[in-house]
């Protein structure tokens, strides 16, 4: 029985899907696939069973879940614990547009600052509780949420604007990968605005969805500040729906103060500082070369 294994076995009850556990752990569907069928073994129990489109507990999965987590857990706390006098480590999630964006200047500013190893990842909303929660990260950027042992609180005010060409359609929405999340503030503004799924196009980054906007094909949702460069020089222009501008947040989550990391707890207090504030504002703006460093998008299975 290793880690790996348990790992599997706790994201696959936890998300329902072997496919969404793969994605929150970053490994293929083959992989965890594995994992879980050689826990299923050791142990001489199915553990999950599918009912309909998800995966549920039997009744020895139901008594395996809360140990195995906490297995988990201790695990990635271990791996921190047995390098002293390197770095601290933080691992930062956050959904797909913010990641574009956001993450390499905001990290790049912060690990100036701080000696820390940051790394950063994407993850859909319903699959960060699970990921703070097993210490596979220990900061989630994007919306807020809620839930026993988490603390989200708002670190940026924004206003999500539709943009296009003056003279594209207007029967296509754009969307990056962060439409297809259910809680992200693109899919509140199209429930909003009743957009009908055929009706909507997803494309591989933000970037993509706001140039084919540009070149007529569709509107794009859009952060305002995010996409400010485009409308100065007029690549974009803004379209009025009914829904728009639609005022959000960003927001910050982890664990309680408590059970947090002390990379995490710093990471918090410096999201509410001017400097970081203004880099999530305009990050377009860039680092110095001198200061910059790529960010690392890694997933943790051990």
């Amino acid at each position: 029985m290793t880690l790996s294994q348990l790992g599997a076995f706790v994201f696959v009850a936890r998300l329902g899907s072997v496919k969404a556990a793969a994605r929150a752990l970053g490994v293929s569907e083959p992989a965890v696939s594995q994992s879980l069928a050689q826990l299923r073994r050791h142990l001489g129990d199915p553990l999950v069973t599918r009912s309909g489109d998800r995966m549920v507990l039997t009744e020895g999965g139901s008594r395996l879940l809360g140990i195995a987590a906490q297995i988990v857990a201790l695990g990635a706390e271990a791996v921190a614990a047995v390098q002293p006098g390197r770095p601290a480590r933080l691992h930062v999630v956050m959904d797909a547009a913010m990641a574009e964006y956001v993450a390499g200047p905001l990290l790049c500013l912060f690990t100036q600052r701080k000696q820390v190893d940051a790394t950063t990842g994407v993850a859909a909303t319903a699959e960060i509780p699970l990921l703070l929660s097993s210490r596979l990260a220990d900061v989630a950027l994007g919306a807020q949420l809620a839930g026993d042992g988490l603390v989200s609180r708002p670190v940026l005010r924004c206003r999500l604007i539709a943009v296009g060409s003056p003279h594209g359609r207007r029967d296509h929405w754009l969307v990056g990968p962060s439409g297809t999340d259910p809680a992200s503030d693109t899919s509140r503004l199209l429930r909003l605005l009743r957009v009908k799924e055929a009706q909507v196009r997803v494309f591989a980054n933000q970037t993509a969805a706001w140039k084919a906007a540009a070149e007529g094909a569709g509107v794009a949702p859009a952060t305002a500040h995010l996409v400010a460069s485009q409308l100065r020089r007029g690549e974009l222009v803004p379209i009025e729906t009914a829904a728009t501008p639609l005022a959000a947040y960003w927001y910050a989550t982890t664990l309680e103060p408590a059970a947090r990391s002390a990379a995490a707890g710093t990471f918090m207090d410096f999201l509410t500082t001017p400097a970081a504030t203004q880099v999530m504002r305009t990050p377009d703006d860039g680092v110095p070369r001198s200061r910059f460093r790529p960010t690392v998008h890694v997933s943790i299975w051990s």
